[in-house]
């Protein structure tokens, strides 16, 4: 057992070493970071989303915006899109589950604002709605996805597709790039 162990721990930093050395995700995250911190200051607020594993990585980080990462701080303007229940069951059983997402940011997303979807294999059909509704709305998106960076590539302002087609070694670097965003944001957002 211990050898699945140390091979499923290999696997996890194999995945993170390939992030650390692709120059293109850097990139993207330091320019995400600056962009979030733009709005921020504009007023605007940071949505996330996400199915499963990837929901429980939304509300996560969601909770790292508004409730504070490492400083004392003032709460930031982000919440999870999935998190009031009623709403969710409502919307998926009177019109369709696909449309979660995007009928709420078309409520109360606004230009400037940004959209987190968070989706391992980037075809999450209520994510990739929901960025349509975004782009109309002139809202940023961020895919977090795997390594194809599957539909929701052509719908990501930025997109982050982690290396990989392993899920929870996405997973695993999807909170390690967003716990690197909320750091980032909340040391330039407040200094």
């Amino acid at each position: 057992m211990q050898d699945k162990i140390k091979k499923i721990v290999s696997e996890s930093i194999a995945v993170k070493t390939s992030v650390l050395q692709d120059a293109t995700i850097l990139k993207t995250t330091e320019a995400i970071v600056a962009a979030m911190v733009a709005a921020l200051k504009n007023g605007n607020h940071i949505y996330f989303c996400g199915n499963g594993g990837s929901a429980a990585d939304a509300q996560h980080l969601a909770a790292e915006f508004s409730g504070r990462f490492y400083k004392d701080r003032e709460a930031l303007p982000a919440e999870a899109l999935h998190c009031n229940t009623s709403y969710l069951t409502a919307v998926a059983n009177d019109y369709s589950y696909d449309v979660i997402f995007a009928r709420l940011i078309k409520g109360i997303g606004k230009k400037g604002d940004f959209l987190v979807g968070l989706s391992t294999s980037g075809n999450s059909t209520n994510i990739m709605k929901a960025f349509e509704v975004a782009r109309e709305k002139g809202i940023i998106t961020v895919g977090f996805t795997g390594e194809t960076g599957g539909k929701m590539k052509d719908l990501s302002d930025y997109l982050l597709n982690v290396p990989s087609k392993n899920t929870p070694r996405i997973q695993e670097s999807h909170i390690m790039l967003g716990h690197i965003i909320c750091e980032l944001v909340e040391e330039q957002y407040f200094g």
